[in-house]
């Protein structure tokens, strides 16, 4: 038997840091939509008990540092399943992006097994058991639009924004998360974005607000560390975007664009100075897809 999961990516529309917490984790208010740029989760049941993964990207791991990987880890043991698997990752969302991929192949994970091994978990049991392996696994589990808290897992559903298209850009460096994080200076943060404003854009699916309410205060952290991705979003800017912002820690940047006629002009002044552009839209489903 054999099941395939989409496991889309995800963009920021706010991404906002309150505080250092206890256990090492920040406190965190963010904005997250999907997008229609995805990898394939493909899951073969095994009866020999075994663990197994492939991925289409030589350079991904495939042992226990690979998210989906973990997943199936964590879900095998917690549930004292028999049965093994093999999975193959189509990866198709860059690597290191701030997009979530991995975050995604393990929410697809998590709902493909949930299917194959015949556990009858919800979606709410299994968002809570993608919190123990990323703080973007719940929100990915979900899918849709959703306002995040906590380290990430308290998820607060949303409904769907202004449509229009996404131009995503990465630079060819990859960014480590930890690191973006350990030189943000908590205390020195001024530029907060307008939560509460996205949150109103997106209930009137007013596109002008939406634009005016971006905003991620790890951008300035990691536009110091990678000038491409300043320079990125600068041309975003001057080629005529309505809103442009960088997602996650980076090092990807998004153009919101409303007019299609600009998205051509747009994609084609970022390919002459990155290989990695896509046009996307947002997803409007509220959980990610399972295929026969």
């Amino acid at each position: 038997m054999r099941i395939s999961v989409k496991a889309p990516a995800k963009i920021n529309l706010t991404l906002d840091v309150l505080a250092k917490r206890p256990d090492g984790y920040h406190e965190v208010e963010m904005v997250m939509t999907t997008v229609d740029l995805a990898d394939r989760v493909d899951l073969t049941l095994r009866e020999d008990g075994e663990i197994t993964l492939d991925c289409s990207a030589s350079f991904v791991p495939d042992d226990i540092r690979n998210h989906a990987y973990k997943a199936a880890v964590l879900m095998k043991e917690r549930y004292q399943v028999r049965q093994g698997v093999h999975m193959y990752i189509d990866k198709q969302i860059p690597v290191a992006a701030g997009l979530a991929g991995g975050s995604s192949d393990a929410a697809a994970t998590l709902r493909g097994l949930n299917q194959l091994w015949k556990l009858g978990l919800t979606t709410d049991e299994l968002a809570v058991l993608g919190a123990e392996i990323g703080s973007d696994v719940p929100f990915c589990v979900y899918g849709g639009t959703a306002l995040a808290k906590g380290r990430g897992e308290r998820i607060t559903h949303l409904g769907t924004p202004a449509p229009c298209w996404i131009i995503l850009a990465k630079p060819p460096v990859g960014v480590s998360t930890p690191d973006v994080y350990g030189n943000l200076r908590v205390q020195e943060i001024t530029n907060h974005p307008p939560t509460k404003q996205m949150l109103q854009a997106i209930e009137r699916q007013d596109f002008s607000l939406m634009c005016h309410s971006l905003g991620n205060v790890l951008e300035n952290v990691t536009l110091s560390m990678h000038p491409q991705v300043r320079q990125i979003k600068e041309l975003m800017i001057s080629s005529g975007a309505d809103g442009v912002l960088m997602s996650g820690s980076g090092p990807t940047v998004f153009a919101l664009v409303q007019k299609e006629a600009k998205v051509h002009r747009i994609y084609n002044a970022l390919r002459g100075f990155v290989k990695d552009v896509y046009v996307v839209r947002m997803l409007g489903a509220s959980e990610g897809e399972v295929l026969a």
